[in-house]
């Protein structure tokens, strides 16, 4: 009986976080990061060019460079979708979907399109994930009542 008068007085009200932890802290610039990374990968991939036939040790570097590029690409495709996951699943309420009805599509159309980048080079793909992510940049930060630029890194 002890124990459950412990719990009855050091009752602690709900937290809400990314991670578990109570930190609170939510913000896209990490799927934003990753989704560059994929955009980046994509056009780097697209412009790798096979080397001539017999140069064993150009055509070693070749195979190198573009396992490298695609390994990155799929990283990084699964961390943004993991992010965007992570706010749509522990940031945005019911009321945000009130206000931006679209937003359920969004992110799905998002996350499909992290799994489109996993498992193919598709120039078309990747920018379109940029386009969604800026987006759900946007609606993330008017729920908060703060205007914040869309800034890309690269």
């Amino acid at each position: 009986m002890l124990s459950m008068n412990i719990f009855k007085k050091y009752y602690a009200s709900p937290v809400y976080a990314h991670c578990d932890g109570p930190c609170g802290v939510y913000d896209p610039a990490s799927a934003r990061i990753a989704g560059e990374a994929v955009l980046s990968m994509t056009k780097k991939l697209l412009d790798l060019h096979t080397p001539e036939a017999g140069n064993d040790k150009a055509t070693l570097a070749y195979y190198n460079t573009m396992t490298r590029y695609i390994q990155i690409k799929e990283e990084e495709s699964e961390k943004c979708k993991r992010e965007v996951l992570i706010l749509w699943t522990d940031y945005f309420k019911p009321v945000h979907l009130e206000k931006f009805p679209d937003l359920h599509d969004l992110i799905w159309q998002t996350t499909k399109l992290c799994s489109s980048n996993k498992h193919e080079v598709s120039l078309e793909h990747a920018s379109e994930l940029i386009v969604n992510l800026e987006k759900i940049h946007t609606i993330f930060w008017e729920t908060k009542g703060r205007k914040v630029d869309w800034v890309i890194a690269s």
